[in-house]
């Protein structure tokens, strides 16, 4: 909803100043997309193992991975009918892995509300949101019934109908259908980009002195968007600092992007070498081809075997060459998985 500090904590996780945030509903019109690099201590160490064990290169970097945010306007009860902005700024949301429900739940009189209680809110929210893909799935259904008349039974867009009535059925009675339907169904109605077809999660902004107690939403995290403001002004090692005084564990980025990777299944492996040290990004049973395509396409293509080993093992053993002489890497082949936390060494032909 308007006023309940998206943008503040949007600049907060980019560090820098690129929503405007201002106490007046629907300051944000167009989108602002920003690209955040994920927390990664494991990135250091690696670093550091290879300061130790090769030297580095005067070009050496440290290449974290990354998540795209992207702020929209704010949302309220009845835009689907055109209240407030409406919901025409939805599209810009269209193409994203998950949506991220902030929710109010700070005390500051000062700042316009515009929204009940943080349960109510949630709802309010789910609720536009699903009646937004209503509006598309009729459409569709709509369409659709008019190409397969006179179709063959076994026409595919018969099975597209069935999956698209039963989902119909489900935003209805208001559930989201990303929680219900299989993933082969979600396949076959993926160019719909279905809001409630995303898998989300519920930011409850709140006072730093709450940040500790229980969210009001099933499944929420807690994270105080004016504490994110102020550390993102500090160095790394301030930041830790503080946040120790304040006995908080981890910082707000932290905790979204723990619960992103989470609800996405997504994992981390990393690849090291003597010009830089590098986190990547992939679904959790990722097949070690696959995983090497995310490097590059040749990688997937000419793809021979991938020598692996666990982070920790890595570290301790001192680099590749002394854990290749303790036995602690292990080769996998096209029908293996590449796991969290492995380094990774991929062997190819072009």
């Amino acid at each position: 909803m308007p006023n309940v500090g998206k943008s503040t904590l949007f600049n907060a996780l980019l560090k820098k100043q690129v929503a405007n945030a201002a106490n007046y509903p629907f300051t944000t019109i167009e989108p602002n997309v920003g690209v955040v690099e994920v927390p990664d201590e494991r990135l250091n160490v690696l670093r550091d193992v290879v300061e130790k064990s090769e030297g580095l290169s005067p070009t050496f970097r440290i290449i974290p991975a990354i998540v795209k945010f992207v702020d929209i306007a704010g949302l309220v009860r009845g835009a689907h009918k055109g209240e407030g902005l409406g919901n025409q700024f939805l599209s810009h949301i269209r193409e994203t892995d998950a949506i991220v429900f902030v929710i109010r739940d700070f005390k500051n009189p000062d700042i316009i509300k515009t929204g009940q209680d943080p349960k109510d809110d949630f709802e309010v929210l789910k609720s536009e949101l699903l009646l937004k893909d209503l509006e598309t799935i009729d459409r569709r259904l709509d369409s659709l019934g008019r190409e397969i008349k006179g179709a063959v039974q076994n026409d595919p867009k018969r099975l597209v109908l069935e999956i698209l009535e039963k989902a119909k059925k489900l935003v209805e009675e208001g559930k989201w259908i990303a929680e219900i339907l299989d993933l082969d169904e979600l396949e076959k109605i993926k160019d719909l980009a279905l809001l409630s077809a995303k898998k989300f999660i519920v930011v409850l902004n709140c006072d730093e002195s709450d940040l500790n107690k229980e969210a009001p939403v099933d499944g929420g995290i807690r994270i105080c968007a004016k504490l994110e403001e102020e550390l993102a002004g500090l160095p790394e090692d301030e930041q830790r600092e503080y946040l120790k005084e304040l006995r908080i564990e981890e910082s707000g980025l932290e905790k979204l992007i723990k619960k992103a990777y989470e609800v996405l299944g997504l994992a981390t492996f990393l690849t090291v070498g003597s010009k830089e040290v590098r986190a990547w990004t992939i679904k959790v049973g990722t097949l070690a081809p696959e995983a090497a395509g995310v490097i590059h396409g040749d990688f997937e293509r000419g793809f021979i075997a991938a020598d692996v080993v666990p982070f920790e093992k890595f570290v301790e053993a001192g680099g590749w060459q002394k854990t290749k002489e303790k036995g602690l890497v292990k080769t996998v082949g096209k029908k293996d998985l590449i796991e969290e936390g492995q380094v990774v060494e991929f062997k190819f032909s072009i």
